[in-house]
């Protein structure tokens, strides 16, 4: 954290204090855990300790307290001074180890984000069984949690468009952090509260860092390195969370998966030395010299516009309702379609493969997490092959593509039956982490490209929220569903649609980003806009 003076000092103090409250907090509940080791960390209906409180006590403090240290209030108004500087020589840059080192560390807070809620799919098996409560009564729990991440990608992506990139990503981990002891509550009540935190948490990290990485990338490189991100970050996230239920919870049970919130966590905050704020956030609010010194570390420098250009820059809009006026309005719609899609498949579906492998197709639960954890390993190439279609080729193309793809895999697990060969449902398997991965990748870097600075993180949040709110009515949906239709026909076609639809809105609203700057895009939606006005123009 860059900071001077005095009170900047007591920020920092705060930041660290309450980080520290936040991790002892953590650390409070894990001597009940350990005892609870003979009965296999089985720890329903035990009552909570004197220290468990003290830890969410802690807890309590330690957020607001990390806040203060976070977001220093602003004591005079500042002059937005986008208009006044150019920022040709970010786009045109060449990729430096600056830049690199950047992408490791998002791509690694990006898996972090991933793999929380594709933990939901894993430990439902487990605590069904802990808590002896049905199929439908576990929906439940994705249910409150994805109600969190809905509402989080929403509220976070607000925020990062008010109080800055950086300090959100770090406050959402650190919520991220506390929300590890979700896998200490004895009662199945408590995990429903504590994982809508989670959610909440979760839900902020996606928007904001891809908010971030559109802005610090190179324009020409900016495509392609974004989809790779996400593909990353969406089968890094899955094989992380599979691969922790095949090795770690026969070890721990299914409770280990909740607790590796705080290492997960702790990692992105110490790793946030290298995450820069946005140069484009800091010169709408006028912060030139903080722009300037950012820049100076990718070796960029920031070049005054001329006054030609400063007369033909556009003033957007920065409040959130515009995202739903025009130009944005019919954008924002389809992007929200083709996450909502997403979701229903990757929440309503994926999220129950485990529970459908043991159940309906009578699999060990090991071997039905070590067969997942494999495919989501054979499925991380399929990221590169995503990335290039997207940024050398066409977005939007490719968008749809594998929207489309997606519905035809769902439609060869509705012909699966128990008994078939594992190597068709493997297959299967990894062509769908291929598909979704590539959906998830492509979504968030498409919704970056077309809203301008002041509105990307709040435009990538509502995406983002979007692709949640399938998992809202999905994992119950589902759950009704395989209940009155056991089998995978009925509950993979009803999914397969939602895609098509998707896929067909996107190919008459959708918009090529590939290649271009992003004041470049802005420019372009604007002036469709005044010809939509003014025919004749």
């Amino acid at each position: 954290m860059n900071l001077k003076g005095k009170s900047s000092l007591n920020h920092l103090v705060a930041f660290w204090l309450g980080t520290q409250f936040i991790v002892a907090g953590f650390i409070f509940h894990l001597p009940d855990f350990i005892a609870a080791r003979k009965m296999h960390f089985c720890m329903y209906c035990m009552p909570m300790s004197k220290l468990m409180l003290c830890g969410m006590a802690l807890i309590i403090i330690g957020i607001p307290m990390a806040a203060y240290g976070l977001f220093p209030a602003r004591r005079d108004e500042k002059k937005d001074m986008s208009s006044a500087y150019q920022l040709h020589t970010l786009d045109n840059a060449k990729l430096g180890w600056a830049h690199w080192r950047l992408l490791i560390v998002l791509a690694v807070a990006l898996i972090v984000d991933v793999m929380k809620p594709a933990t939901l799919g894993f430990v439902l098996p487990g605590m069904k069984q802990e808590y002896n409560i049905s199929t439908a009564v576990a929906s439940y729990l994705p249910l409150f949690a994805l109600i969190g991440t809905t509402v989080g990608s929403i509220l976070w992506g607000i925020m990062g468009d008010k109080l800055g990139r950086r300090g959100s990503i770090l406050l959402a981990s650190l919520i991220f952090i506390s929300t590890g002891i979700c896998g200490t509550m004895p009662a199945f009540k408590w995990n429903l509260f504590m994982c809508f935190f989670m959610g909440i948490s979760a839900g902020g990290l996606l928007p904001i860092v891809f908010a971030l990485l559109a802005e610090m990338t190179p324009a020409k490189h900016r495509g392609w390195l974004l989809v790779l991100m996400g593909g990353v970050g969406s089968a890094g996230g899955y094989l992380a969370a599979s691969g922790a239920a095949a090795y770690l919870e026969p070890l721990f049970s299914w409770r280990i998966l909740w607790l590796l919130n705080m290492p997960t966590g702790l990692l992105v905050i110490l790793l946030s030395r290298f995450i820069p704020e946005s140069p484009r956030f800091l010169l709408h609010e006028g912060r030139v010299e903080e722009a300037q010194r950012n820049l100076a570390k990718f070796g960029i420098q920031l070049i005054p516009a001329t006054p030609e250009a400063q007369l033909q820059y556009v003033k957007h809009s920065t409040e959130f309702k515009q995202l739903f006026r025009p130009p944005y309005l019919i954008l924002t719609l389809t992007v929200c379609l083709y996450g909502l899609a997403w979701g229903l498949v990757n929440w309503g579906f994926l999220q129950w493969l485990p529970t459908i492998m043991r159940d309906y197709l009578q699999m060990d639960g090991k071997i039905a997490n070590h067969l997942l954890a494999k495919s989501a390993l054979f499925a991380l190439p399929g990221c590169v092959v995503v990335a290039w279609l997207y940024g050398f080729w066409s977005s939007k193309k490719t968008m749809i593509i594998f929207a489309i793809g997606t519905a035809a895999v769902l439609v060869g697990f509705s012909t699966f039956k128990p008994g078939d060969s594992p190597t068709v449902f493997s297959a299967l398997t990894v062509l769908l982490l291929v598909c979704l991965s590539g959906m998830i990748a492509m979504l968030s870097p498409y919704a970056a490209d077309l809203y301008p600075t002041k509105l990307r993180a709040s435009g990538g949040g509502v995406s983002a929220s979007s692709s949640k709110a399938g998992g809202i009515v999905g994992p119950y949906g589902m759950a009704q569903l395989m209940t009155l239709f056991p089998g995978l026909f009925v509950a993979a076609l009803a999914v397969a649609v939602p895609l098509l639809l998707a896929a067909t809105a996107l190919f008459f609203n959708g918009m090529e980003t590939s290649g271009e700057s992003l004041e470049e895009l802005q420019e372009k939606e604007w002036l469709t806009l005044e010809r939509e006005k003014n025919p004749s123009a």
